[in-house]
């Protein structure tokens, strides 16, 4: 464990700068609200039809991340880096399963091909290896490379979610769901892009407290998987259930 001097040389932690008492309450929120958000799509996980993929995914978004929250609640999955700060690695863990796993849904949703929906997810995993790689990079000029090669992949993520995959989902020429992707493309984006932001106060100029760092990670968290999720599960269980209307009444003709 080391604190890095103006030349990039290394020397021996004395203290490391650890979450406080706020950033221990905005964990347990989050792992509280993440783990009740699991229950619920796994309790309806088991259904039929066209809501039972997005309840499956939705359940391990919330899962996996609600597994990291717990790991650095109880004091697990963290690290000392440059400056003597406490990083987490667990939330990268978190990060490179479930952002993937939102690119599918949305795929899904907008009814894109497989071929764009795994370039898009091979595009996330390497931007989320990228902002891991320069949070834990002892040499100044490393980290800043690691940051802008990690922006590099993430532009194209943020041009598939809000031109590619939503033009897929305009041919296919349901308003509903044309609506439902705009919701939740827009709040993934614009999610997302806090996301380097508080990285660059944070991992990278270490200007925010390790407390305020998990504080804005877990706010992002919330509304980026369990809001993201209930407005996907919601929206399909009324459109599965509006679409299967008019095949019932047919049957009865």
């Amino acid at each position: 464990m080391f604190q890095i001097l103006a030349d990039d040389t290394p020397i021996a932690c004395t203290t490391i700068e650890e979450v406080g008492s706020t950033g221990v309450g905005a964990l347990t929120v989050g792992f509280v609200i993440l783990i009740v958000s699991t229950v619920v799509f796994l309790s309806k996980a088991n259904v039929s039809g066209e809501q039972r993929k997005y309840y499956t995914c939705t359940t391990y978004i919330c899962g996996f991340a609600a597994m990291a929250y717990f790991a650095m609640l109880s004091g697990q999955g963290w690290t000392a880096v440059a400056g003597c700060r406490q990083f987490f690695y667990a939330r990268y863990a978190d990060y490179i399963v479930t952002t993937p796993l939102v690119v599918l849904l949305l795929g899904l949703v907008a009814g894109a091909d497989a071929a764009t929906i795994a370039s898009t997810v091979g595009a996330d995993v390497v931007w989320v290896l990228c902002s891991y790689m320069g949070a834990v990079s002892v040499v100044t000029t490393v980290k800043w490379f690691w940051f802008l090669f990690g922006m590099a992949m993430f532009l194209p993520v943020v041009y598939s979610l809000a031109r590619t995959f939503r033009e897929t989902v305009i041919t296919r020429k349901e308003p509903d769901m044309i609506d439902l992707y705009g919701k939740i493309a827009w709040l993934t984006i614009i999610m997302w892009s806090f996301y380097p932001v508080v990285w660059l106060f944070s991992e990278g100029f270490a200007s925010f407290s390790v407390s305020f760092e998990v504080v804005a990670y877990t706010i992002m968290d919330i509304i980026s998987k369990c809001v993201f999720s209930f407005m996907i599960v919601s929206a399909h269980d009324s459109l599965g259930s509006s679409s299967s209307a008019p095949s019932q009444a047919r049957e009865y003709v």
